[in-house]
């Protein structure tokens, strides 16, 4: 790995050109629930190991098997009623093993964007050459399946070489997930010197990172959502920013959890000055009218800083 990432440049938050919205919205809100297929004995990986107990690790895989046949149903009803369009992080392997949930989130005319063939499968370890096939694969799957190629990418259980989003900029996307250092979106610095760019998609919001890793209660959940929308729809008055909540439908859907959810988007689509958008519109709109005076911005304040 380089000394550094490479793939943006230091940025300060102030003072950057103020993004306007579409109908001066102050935040651009999107939902992305990570629809995702686990093998229950995949290939090994030297580097991680997919499940924490010896195979069949019934318990693990059976919950994630709930989230696509019960989860999913539940979590979608809700965003159709508080007219959300979800931005789907794809296991393109969904596409053969469960088409029916293609076929809704199609119907409602949902984004798909690329999350790999299985969530069991990493980027670690692959050659650059094997993770072209993996990427390109997911790609064209998805392209296949919904009738439009992914504009977006976030790695299969957040596993990355230093190529991963040069590749994906190759085969035609035009956006990342796999970045967390901003409020705003950003460009990013691909080989091929594309217009590629960063779309917010919080960690710190994720229903995994929340319930999994830092143990938080629904209700506490709910708060801290709501919290953090109103910091960003408050900053927004002077410059648009990006609030995402990454879901899991085996997570956020099981019954104690979804009320919480539900006060959220509530809450936040009670706003009538918030964009509820897709990751892909959030990405066309800013390439579109701010990504060249952001490059530009960025260019002058490094000659600056130099």
């Amino acid at each position: 790995m380089k000394e550094d990432l490479q793939l943006f440049d230091y940025w300060p938050y102030d003072n950057r050109p103020k993004i306007e919205w579409p109908n001066g919205a102050r935040v651009a809100f999107w939902v992305a629930p990570n629809i995702e297929f686990y093998e229950i004995d995949p290939p090994l990986n030297p580097d991680r190991k997919p499940w924490p107990r010896s195979n069949p690790y019934v318990t693990g895989y059976s919950i994630r098997d709930y989230g696509n046949r019960v989860g999913h149903m539940r979590q979608m009803r809700l965003l159709d009623k508080y007219n959300i369009r979800g931005s789907i992080s794809l296991s393109a392997a969904l596409c053969d093993h469960h088409p029916e949930i293609i076929e809704m989130c199609l119907d409602r005319d949902w984004e798909f964007f690329s999350h790999g063939i299985y969530n069991t499968r990493y980027t670690y370890g692959l050659s650059e050459d094997q993770e072209r096939e993996m990427i390109l694969d997911a790609f064209s799957t998805i392209q296949e399946h919904t009738g439009k190629p992914p504009a977006g990418y976030l790695a299969p259980a957040l596993s990355h070489s230093p190529h991963t989003l040069d590749l994906f900029a190759e085969v035609g996307g035009i956006y990342t997930c796999d970045l967390f250092h901003d409020d705003q979106p950003t460009p990013v610095n691909v080989r091929n010197g594309s217009k590629f760019v960063s779309v917010p998609y919080s960690l710190e919001m994720n229903d995994t990172i929340a319930y999994v890793v830092n143990k938080i209660e629904p209700r506490y959940y709910g708060k801290i959502m709501r919290e953090n929308f109103d910091r960003l729809y408050e900053e927004g008055a002077d410059s648009g920013t990006v609030m995402c909540i990454p879901t899991h439908n085996y997570q956020i859907s099981c019954p104690h959890r979804i009320r919480a959810f539900e006060e959220t988007l509530e809450y936040i689509t009670g706003h009538s000055d918030v964009w509820i958008t897709t990751g892909r519109e959030i990405a066309e709109y800013y390439i579109e009218n701010y990504y060249d005076s952001s490059r530009e911005d960025i260019s002058r304040k490094s000659g600056e800083a130099s």
